[in-house]
């Protein structure tokens, strides 16, 4: 049984044709391919190239910018399939879903310059520059600024965490562009960018790696009076916060699609292993200490997986999807931790050996609790968003 046959069990059937040209593309890129990146902290060019050369990447841009004009569930599906095919998207998902800002609230010059070549893979989109040291997840209160200097801006400041800044060739970045003790709401006077990189790295702009526990190129980046022009704007300045939130269900339930893949990623390997290993004369999978918590993430990943295919669904007929998106990236990453937990515990020390890539797919599946936002905010959301208690911060 190949690869794209093994993940086709027990996942739902829709989109089968994706899944099975992801998953065989996946094929050409076993566990040694991503050790060996890890070794040498290197990007996965060629598998990155041979998604995008087959059109997966431009899944969501519509067909009159040269993309597949595909749902945001087909895109979850391909996600899904990479992870539950041992491989890693973290290095081109964004290519994705950052675009979204521009195609919802760029200019059509804008469109229509760089969709395309993002489409064809001229052009990688891949850097969203949101994150700062000093304020973390209270966005509103980010330092970098952006100046009006005549008919452009004059950018200062530093971003953090922002993945695949040395391997992107353009970058969106959120800066304040009105101070914030000149606003009436602290979620005012911030907008989006869009940055070539190309242009400004090695100037005014540099990138520095951060060196992690998981190999997803995380980067700082350092802002010294970059200079861009005013068609850099994306959209209307001042209303950059809300064309981020307005992203972030599509991110949010894209990663929730990337965790049930993980998720079944290890229920497969753990359940596999469980039959096969012999000790005390008989397969440990018979003992429940061992069963239990497979089957247990096997239940709780298909659940997960009803409310990723609802947020998507939400998503995609135009409707409200804030809630059930951050519920899908909160039972998806729990889904997925509990299953990486219980594979671990079942390959006991070969668990921790690298050549069974048990211990890489469980060191990247941690990062879901943490990234894009963390559990406790998605609770926090929850709890005063949808069930009206007092805000807690």
């Amino acid at each position: 049984m190949n690869a794209a046959d093994e993940y086709q069990m027990n996942v739902g059937v829709d989109y089968p044709e994706l899944r099975d040209g992801v998953a065989k593309i996946c094929e050409e890129f076993p566990g040694q391919y991503w050790r060996e990146l890890e070794n040498d902290h290197a990007y996965p060019t060629a598998f990155v190239d041979k998604l995008t050369q087959a059109g997966y990447l431009a899944a969501l841009i519509p067909e009159e910018y040269e993309g597949s004009g595909l749902p945001l569930r087909a895109a979850a599906v391909i996600l899904e399939t990479i992870h539950g095919s041992g491989c890693n998207a973290a290095a081109c998902h964004a290519q994705m879903y950052t675009m979204g800002t521009v195609l919802r609230h760029g200019s059509e010059a804008q469109k229509r310059k760089y969709l395309p070549r993002i489409a064809r893979g001229e052009l990688r989109l891949q850097a969203f520059a949101v994150t700062e040291p000093a304020t973390g997840s209270d966005t509103t209160q980010l330092r970098t600024r952006a100046l009006k200097d005549g008919e452009g801006y004059v950018i200062n400041g530093q971003k953090v965490w922002t993945s695949r800044a040395l391997f992107s060739d353009l970058m969106l970045l959120l800066a304040r562009t009105t101070p914030a003790e000149q606003v009436q709401r602290r979620s005012e006077g911030l907008s989006v960018f869009l940055i070539d990189l190309r242009e400004a790295v090695g100037k005014e702009l540099e990138i520095r790696p951060i060196d992690a526990m998981v190999n997803h190129n995380a980067a700082e980046v350092f802002f010294n009076n970059l200079r861009i022009p005013g068609s850099c704007l994306v959209g209307e300045e001042g209303k950059g916060f809300k064309y981020i939130l307005d992203g972030m269900n599509a991110e949010r339930t894209l990663i929730a699609a990337e965790a049930i893949g993980d998720a079944r990623y290890f229920i497969r390997r753990a359940t596999s292993y469980a039959n096969e290993r012999v000790v005390f004369g008989r397969p440990i999978g018979r003992n429940q200490a061992i069963q239990f918590p497979i089957a247990s993430a096997y239940a709780q990943t298909e659940a997960a997986d009803l409310m990723v295919r609802k947020a998507a669904a939400l998503f995609d007929a135009g409707m409200p999807c804030g809630t059930e998106a951050n519920l899908a990236k909160l039972l998806a990453s729990e889904a997925c931790w509990n299953a990486a937990e219980a594979c671990l515990q079942t390959f006991g020390g070969f668990g921790f050996a690298r050549e069974y890539d048990i211990e890489r797919k469980w060191r990247e599946t941690r990062l879901f609790r943490t990234a894009p936002i963390s559990t406790n905010m998605v609770l926090a959301y929850i709890g005063q968003n949808v069930l009206g208690m007092p805000r807690s911060y």
